[in-house]
């Protein structure tokens, strides 16, 4: 496909049988756009220990797929991640999404690693510069974060510890970008910021995501798709132009590629791909 900047793909691993056919029609969609890598997200307590490790493995062994695994220290021993580290190293695996993650349900202690940063040393520590290392970026500000001053602190922290391009949550304000990679750039930091990019399926969904990770839905485009009612082909058609519009504004200011969100879907991503062909 034809399509103006590089671009890489997001998956969850699949617990079901149904969940693991539709992670295979939506990779087998995607792979088309030639992605740059593809990454695999890890879920809090354990719950993807193995499903993880073993979604790389298919995206790779499958569907031809540089496949990077994430990595959350939240709730892991050193020992553990030492272990994890290893078993990438010998599938092959040589990009790895490093984060801090979120605390594993009933669990008390939050691990030997409190901050993504300290996790990104960890790993230079272990393998030198075996993995090619990516981090989370906010630049609508963490939610759990001081402020936002404090914020851009903490991540200039945890790319000098040894990342080596951050990739931000998904937001659906340019301007946001644009004016966070300007004041990391003021600290010195010249590391490529991906932009993350969330396409629109499912609004109520996006809603309660948004709560969640402190991503803000524009007003304007919260009542145009309420206008819509019950008109779901439209709402689709919005959602994907306003998308695709942000893609194309981002780009043009300088952003080096893509990252979708793909929540295992392939419709939603492709319509806006399919907008960004030359």
């Amino acid at each position: 496909m034809n399509l103006s900047c590089p671009v890489s793909f997001e998956f969850f691993p699949p617990k079901t049988d149904e969940q693991r056919q539709q992670l295979d029609r939506t990779a087998e969609k995607l792979r088309s756009y030639q992605p740059r890598f593809v990454s695999v997200t890890f879920g809090a307590g354990g719950s993807t220990l193995n499903y993880t490790p073993e979604t790389v493995r298919h995206l790779r062994d499958d569907f031809g797929l540089c496949a990077a695994p994430h990595l959350s220290c939240m709730g892991g021993t050193r020992a553990e991640i030492r272990d994890l580290l290893q078993r990438y190293k010998d599938m092959g695996c040589t990009r790895i999404v490093a984060l801090r993650g979120d605390m594993p349900s009933g669990m008390a202690r939050p691990g030997d690693l409190r901050y993504a940063s300290e996790l990104v040393e960890f790993i230079r520590a272990e393998s030198g510069a075996h993995f090619h290392i990516e981090v989370g970026a906010y630049p609508e500000t963490h939610p759990q974060a001081e402020d936002a001053l404090a914020d851009i602190e903490h991540f200039c922290t945890k790319m000098r510890a040894g990342a080596d391009v951050a990739i931000t949550q998904y937001f659906y304000n340019a301007d946001a970008y644009f004016a966070f990679v300007d004041a990391v750039r003021a600290r010195g930091i010249d590391a490529p910021i991906i932009p993350g990019i969330m396409p629109i399926s499912n609004f109520s969904q996006l809603r309660r995501f948004s709560e969640m990770c402190g991503a803000e839905i524009p007003r304007w485009m919260t009542r145009r798709i309420q206008a819509y009612g019950d008109d779901t082909s439209s709402i689709r058609e919005f959602a994907s132009d306003v998308v695709a519009a942000l893609c194309r504004r981002l780009l043009e200011g300088g952003a080096p590629e893509l990252h979708f969100y793909t929540l295992n879907l392939a419709k939603p991503t492709v319509s806006v791909l399919e907008r960004l062909q030359d």
